[in-house]
């Protein structure tokens, strides 16, 4: 390779300022197709919704809700968001995965109404970590 050509692009689907939104507001965001995003937690229709619990104080923006808006006919997201306990669908097919100490669940979110996701669905009232959003539409 000559020294003036520019190494190949390679793609490694990090989220795009992961860290300052981690320092800003708790959320980790890992990766994913480009296709589900944080976004203003507002009234723009379209937004899935996730609140989760005892961020009050570490989330200054939204104080433990979080939107992502979905662009495009599917999305994927990989993220660690600790303590989630309900989540609101949009107008896609929603599913959210999540673990908690020695379990994992997946949970399917009704269209564009809230769903108990995490401890709030768990009979034993268990702390839920979201790991992942797919959504089709």
């Amino acid at each position: 390779m000559a020294a003036d050509t520019p190494p190949p692009i390679v793609e490694d689907f990090e989220y795009p300022q992961a860290d300052k939104i981690f320092q800003e507001r708790g959320i980790k965001l890992k990766s994913g197709d480009g296709h589900i995003m944080l976004a203003t937690c507002d009234s723009s229709p379209g937004l899935i919704e996730v609140y989760s619990r005892g961020m009050q104080e570490r989330d200054k923006v939204g104080q433990g809700k979080f939107c992502f808006k979905v662009n495009g006919p599917s999305g994927y997201l990989s993220l660690e968001l600790p303590t989630v306990y309900g989540a609101k669908g949009n107008d896609y097919a929603v599913k959210v995965n999540m673990v908690t100490s020695n379990e994992s669940k997946s949970f399917d979110l009704d269209k564009n109404k809230w769903t108990p996701v995490g401890e709030s669905a768990d009979p034993q009232g268990r702390e839920f970590t979201l790991l992942e959003i797919v959504a089709k539409k």
